[in-house]
This record gives structure tokens, C-alpha cells and sequence, in this order.
């Protein structure tokens, strides 16, 4: 089964980095590396909300950078309530998307998504708008 859905973020919180982790300082490169924490709000055959861990790194000059996130939805889809996890990631020269790895985390699903399965994609139109796309089935 396939949804399709809209997103936006209503807060994107980054954390401040340490100096050091244990004995060990920060390493620097030319990609800023963070954390932050973000939360979405999904209109379509998705609809509900999510929490998200991102964690990014971003070269500012050249826009180059990567990003890896593990989201918390709550949502109904297909006339099923409940909540599940997805994983995602991807990469960028600044002008592209690449690498990109989207997947519904196995054993996340509860209630009414429980045995949810899948993958998908994110993708975002020249005007801003953001899209989640799922590719996913239910165990029998």
C-alpha cells in the first residue's frame, strides 16, 4: 500500500554540542556537525504528528553535508491509529539529494499500526513543500 502526505515543521530545536565527550575534545571538520530535535505535523493519507532526533553535518560554505534521523510518529493511516518509528537519511552536494535511505523500523508499530512494515521518501518541491511517502503493509 502507498501513502502520500504533506509535512511541516512547527519547531526545530537544535542542542549545544560539548567541548569534549569523556577525555576526548570534539573533533572539528569542515562539516558543523549537531543535534536537534524537531517536531512535524502531517496532513494527507498520513495525518498526525511526529518527534525527531536529527542529527547533521553541513559544510556552510559550499552546502555539502549529510544528515541521519530516527522519527516518533503518531498518526492514523488507512483508518489504523497507533505509532511506529522510521529511520532516514541522506546527503547533498548543495544542490542535490543522494544516498538516501528511508525505512519504517521494525517492531516500532503500536495499537492499531502494530506489524506495520515498510519504506519510503521524502521529497520536497521547488515552492518548500515537504512530502512523506510510505510504501507499507501490515503482517497478516
Amino acid at each position: 500500500m502507498r501513502a502520500t502526505s504533506t509535512f511541516t515543521v512547527s519547531d526545530f530545536t537544535p542542542t549545544e554540542s560539548p567541548s569534549t565527550i569523556g577525555d576526548q575534545p570534539m573533533i572539528i571538520t569542515a562539516a558543523s556537525s549537531g543535534l536537534s530535535y524537531m517536531t512535524k505535523t502531517f496532513t494527507g493519507q498520513l495525518s498526525g504528528s511526529s518527534v525527531t532526533w536529527f542529527l547533521g553535518a553541513l559544510n556552510q560554505q559550499t552546502g555539502a553535508g549529510s544528515y541521519a534521523a530516527l522519527e516518533a510518529i503518531e498518526a492514523e493511516l488507512a483508518g489504523r491509529a497507533g505509532t511506529f518509528n522510521v529511520v532516514h537519511a541522506a546527503s547533498t552536494s548543495g544542490q542535490d539529494r543522494f544516498d538516501e535511505h528511508f525505512a519504517i523500523v521494525p517492531g516500532s508499530g503500536t495499537g492499531e499500526l502494530a506489524g506495520i512494515s515498510g519504506s519510503g521518501e521524502l521529497r520536497i518541491d521547488p515552492d518548500g513543500t515537504h512530502h512523506f511517502d510510505l510504501e507499507y503493509a501490515f503482517e497478516d
